[in-house]
């Protein structure tokens, strides 16, 4: 597989996963209707999760408490 296909599966999986974890984790201590619980689980994960992108053929990953990227 091309590496930017690797990069979009990886940021895919880990935003899918961090999404779930969060709209289970709010819903289960916040009493909210459907639409608020899946944006603010939403906006939360787009926000943590972590950034996986390709820079001269290398696979690079970025957390949001890091300021310099990982190479992979």
């Amino acid at each position: 597989m091309r590496k930017s296909t690797i990069s979009f599966v990886l940021n895919l999986f880990c935003f899918g996963g961090l999404f779930l974890l969060f709209r289970l984790f709010i819903g289960s201590l916040l009493p909210l209707s459907h639409l608020p619980l899946l944006l603010g689980s939403a906006v939360i994960a787009t926000f943590v999760a972590p950034k996986f992108f390709v820079k001269n053929q290398v696979l690079w990953v970025k957390f949001f408490w890091r300021k310099q990227p990982y190479k992979l």
